[in-house]
């Protein structure tokens, strides 16, 4: 067996507009998460250092400054950057992660104050551990904040890999017989795997356990997609 399989693969929530349309978002999960929440801490930390400067020149008023700043930069640093920049702080920016809603709407504000807010009861009992376990709890990866303002943090839509010209992965047999819900997982992943960033494909690859054995990042993907293209038919 390769694994347990799903109803999907990889974390794709599939969202039906009353247009009669579908949109595909891909939720994001603790670790990107946790990359996003430590390059924004890092600038609010460079924002504190600089105030603490600032403060320790001007005497009794500078520890009043200083607090008011602590708690600006606490608590509306998140909320106006997801507020009036598409749900994305810097640090979720340059991770290519947005906060909306669950329908896939830009995030308001009130559901903007309500994820914010609940970040305290997220953070308990230390270094956000509520928030973590929640996180493992729920299949779309929401914290307690998500949870009460109906709010997902997704992957931002990324153009579609292009495979190198004059690429041909060709295809191999799986090294053992597969199920037919394995089967279908692996030509699933090698018909999605160019729409993947490259390391979420090679993430993904992992995951099949036997049959890349041996191999990982894009020396497994490509196995995989080989034996996807074997099972589809190709036999070159």
């Amino acid at each position: 067996m390769i694994g347990q399989t799903g109803p999907r693969l990889d974390t794709i929530c599939r969202i039906a507009t009353p247009e009669g349309c579908e949109i595909d978002l891909r939720v994001a999960g603790p670790v990107a998460r946790a990359r996003a929440w430590f390059l924004d801490f890092l600038i609010r930390l460079g924002c504190w250092m600089l105030l603490g400067i600032v403060a320790s020149q001007i005497g009794e008023f500078g520890i009043g400054l200083m607090l008011l700043g602590a708690f600006l930069l606490e608590w509306f640093y998140p909320l106006l950057f997801e507020v009036y920049r598409q749900g994305q702080t810097p640090g979720k920016k340059s991770c290519g992660l947005a906060v909306v809603h669950d329908d896939g709407r830009p995030v308001g504000w009130h559901a903007a104050f309500v994820r914010n807010t609940l970040r305290a009861v997220d953070f308990l009992p230390l270094l956000y551990a509520a928030g973590f376990v929640s996180t493992l709890l729920n299949r779309q990866g929401k914290r307690l904040g998500d949870l009460a303002a109906g709010t997902l943090v997704v992957h931002l839509a990324r153009p579609a890999r292009a495979e190198p010209v004059g690429d041909d992965i060709g295809s191999e047999p799986p090294p053992f017989a597969l199920t037919r819900d394995e089967q279908l997982v692996v030509v699933e992943f090698s018909q999605r795997a160019p729409l993947l960033t490259p390391e979420r494909a090679a993430e993904v690859a992992t995951i099949a356990g036997p049959l890349t054995a041996g191999l990982s990042g894009e020396a497994a993907e490509r196995r995989l997609r080989r034996i996807g293209n074997f099972l589809l038919g190709n036999r070159s």
